[in-house]
């Protein structure tokens, strides 16, 4: 998959799982999460063994429509490990310019994050088409949306069920959700049937 067919993706799934822990605890939260209905799965480099989860997931699970890519990417190097483990999105928490031409060097979707509009305004120029707000804050969204109403967000860190619909009405177009989502005892057809439920 391109970057633009993951993109295209991403604004109608409109959520995608931000998956940590160890491996065990991993691969079971995505079986779990794709039998809910998640389509979208960011493995974190904060997880050991990253890039070979990537692979197992995906060889497991993207014949079903499903996507799988790599979060916490904080330099070109760990963006080419996890791209030819197989990930089709690369996340990053922070505007690293590097990461981003390299994930556009190879058309791999690519999200920086953001929290200024320095930040924001950066990244833009340096070919992002998506961009991750972290950590999440519905008046930061409000405030980076007027002067850069074009830039397409995706907001993580702080994202539940009870701001999820806020965070969309300010200028959203996709939640990354951690443990709220992932977590053994979240609800995730709620998730699911709110996020689906949102008039944008």
């Amino acid at each position: 998959m391109d970057k633009y067919g993951f993109f295209e993706a991403l604004k109608k799934q409109k959520i995608a799982a931000v998956l940590r822990g160890d491996g065990a605890e991993v691969l079971t939260a995505a079986e779990r999460l794709v039998r809910g209905g998640v389509k979208i799965l960011e493995i974190t480099f904060t997880v050991f063994g990253a890039a070979e989860l990537i692979g197992e997931i995906r060889a497991k699970y993207g014949g079903g429509g499903v996507i799988v890519g790599a979060g916490t990417v904080l330099d070109a190097e760990t963006a080419r490990t996890a791209i030819l483990a197989g990930a089709e999105f690369i996340v990053s928490p922070v505007a690293a310019a590097e990461v981003v031409r390299l994930c556009n060097r190879y058309s791999v979707a690519v999200i920086p994050g953001v929290a200024t509009a320095t930040e924001l305004l950066s990244v833009l120029e340096n070919g992002a088409d998506f961009v991750k707000l972290f950590p999440a804050d519905i008046n930061i969204l409000r405030a980076l949306k007027a002067p850069f109403p074009n830039a397409r967000f995706m907001v993580t860190g702080g994202v539940g069920l009870e701001n999820l619909a806020e965070f969309f009405r300010a200028g959203a177009e996709a939640v990354g959700a951690g443990s709220n989502l992932t977590g053994k005892n979240a609800d995730i057809k709620k998730w699911i049937d709110l996020v689906h439920s949102i008039e944008k």
